[in-house]
């Protein structure tokens, strides 16, 4: 009779050898925080094309802008199409109407399988709908009552079946008072202009915009409320179109320049990028359902030029906020995760083949585990400009801890996914 215990010992040792074939075969599950997972870089492999200028995550899909590509004439622009569990690259996007100058990929967002790419130079300003899987663009969408340029397109972010575009240069109230507009992502129509009640000259609202669920965050950096450019943002019921709050903040100078909103919490970002006031770039953390400021975020010492970028660009997702700071390093920049909840800082994040002026951190986003973070790649006009985007770990898998805690052997899985370790391109 076979012996029960040597049986069970037997199954042990196949659970682990299993355990240890899989994760020298697989791509890096177990990833710890911070660990660079991928490098994304377009197939065409284009100089100087801006690519990571903007970036946006959903689930297991990322889209990198790049509106500086000339595939339709100079400055006509494009966006590219990612899986971040593989770092392969999906499809590339571009408009059906490209035409030199139009700038698409000035501003890019996903959620779910449709996606979001603004043009803020297309004629009077445009943003395209795409549909994720296959490539296949729904819509154009474009302001019902434009009767000039005035940046739409600029910004753009999507939930569910809503989209908002920025269109920060109408001249709604005054010269470059602003605008928003709302759309349906299902039938392609504009349900309403959002602007604000506040709204005066060069205020610029709708620089940037967010939305999440059924609520829209727009963001008015040159705001003159609390003092001379001092920000704003305000936050909007999606159903109703009604303005339901103004966010502002004492020690704030261009207050809006970038927005967040994941369930009921905002993250407002403030960069010296801007010029305007003599500070260091700061994030706020808001309870939008009080409007009480949580937490203010900071970032390292400022950077190239003594230009600090922090605050420049952000991205929340549930207990996870990503700040970029593109100036750091001389120019090489970094992006610095928090944790919501406390408001403490995480970890900083870098590019394992950082140089000088690559402004990674010029883009940020988060979905779930997984942020992206986009670079330039050099200074304008450089012969070797290539941009990218990277893909980081947010958070331990779970199972690395439960495993762990098991005392299984995970040195060597985690060894083999350390960071960039695999390229993708």
């Amino acid at each position: 009779m076979p012996n029960p215990l040597l049986s069970k010992l037997a199954l042990v040792q196949m659970f682990l050898t299993a355990i240890t074939v899989s994760c020298l075969i697989t791509t890096p599950a177990w990833a710890e925080l911070g660990d660079e997972l991928f490098k994304l870089t377009p197939s065409d492999a284009p100089v100087d094309d801006l690519f990571g200028w903007n970036v946006a995550i959903s689930g297991n899909i990322a889209i990198v802008g790049a509106d500086g590509d000339d595939d339709a004439g100079d400055l006509s622009g494009s966006a590219y199409l990612f899986d971040v569990t593989t770092g392969q690259q999906l499809r590339k996007l571009t408009a059906s109407d490209a035409a030199a100058g139009d700038r698409f990929g000035s501003s890019v967002a996903v959620d779910g399988n449709i996606a979001i790419v603004g043009a803020r130079r297309r004629n009077t300003g445009a943003a395209y709908l795409f549909d994720v899987t296959t490539g296949q663009e729904l819509f154009k969408l474009t302001a019902s009552d434009v009767p000039f340029p005035r940046g739409f397109g600029l910004s753009v972010a999507i939930s569910g079946n809503t989209a908002v575009v920025g269109a920060p240069l109408d001249n709604h109230a005054s010269v470059g008072s602003g605008s928003a507009y709302l759309f349906n992502v299902t039938t392609g129509q504009q349900l309403a202009k959002l602007t604000a009640s506040g709204a005066s000259a060069n205020d610029l609202f709708g620089i940037s915009v967010a939305i999440s669920g059924n609520k829209a965050l727009i963001g008015t950096p040159y705001d003159d409320q609390v003092s001379a450019k001092s920000g704003s943002a305000y936050l909007f019921d999606v159903a109703t179109f009604q303005e339901l709050a103004k966010f502002t903040t004492s020690d704030a100078g261009a207050f809006g320049e970038s927005v967040a909103i994941s369930g009921n919490t905002a993250l407002v970002g403030r960069s010296r990028s801007l010029e305007c006031c003599g500070f260091l770039g700061a994030a706020y953390l808001i309870d939008v359902t009080t409007g009480e400021e949580l937490f203010k975020l900071t970032g390292s010492d400022p950077g190239f030029g003594n230009l600090d970028t922090f605050g420049l660009s952000v991205a929340l997702s549930g207990d996870r906020a990503i700040v970029g700071q593109q100036t750091q390093n001389a120019g090489a920049g970094v992006a610095h995760l928090f944790d919501v909840s406390t408001g403490s800082k995480l970890t900083t994040l870098s590019a394992s083949d950082a140089a000088a002026h690559d402004a990674f951190g010029r883009s940020v986003a988060i979905s779930g585990n997984t942020a992206l973070v986009g670079s330039i790649g050099g200074e304008f006009g450089a012969p070797d400009r290539f941009g990218a985007a990277y893909v980081f770990s947010t958070v331990p898998e779970p199972g690395n801890i439960a495993l762990s805690a098991l005392g299984l052997p995970l040195l060597v899985c985690r060894n083999s996914f350390r960071k960039n370790e695999r390229r993708i391109s």
